[in-house]
């Protein structure tokens, strides 16, 4: 079994640990709708990425209530 033959100070324990914070996010806004995203993905607002739009959004798709 592997046991430690000196204690770990608290200093060198926290300074492995400095690594293993969390970092805020860099959110941008986007060109088309102003809304907050993340960046280089898909805008969860309005579906656009580099000023073209690549997902429609379910609003914007007219579905029969019969195909549904």
């Amino acid at each position: 079994m592997a046991v430690p033959q000196n204690k770990i100070t608290r200093s060198r324990r926290n300074n492995r640990r400095s690594h293993d914070a969390l970092v805020a996010g860099n959110p941008n806004e986007c060109p088309s709708c102003g809304e907050l995203k993340r960046p280089h993905h898909v805008c969860g607002a309005c579906g656009h990425y580099a000023d073209r739009e690549v997902v429609a959004l379910v609003e914007d798709i007219d579905l029969d209530d019969d195909a549904a």
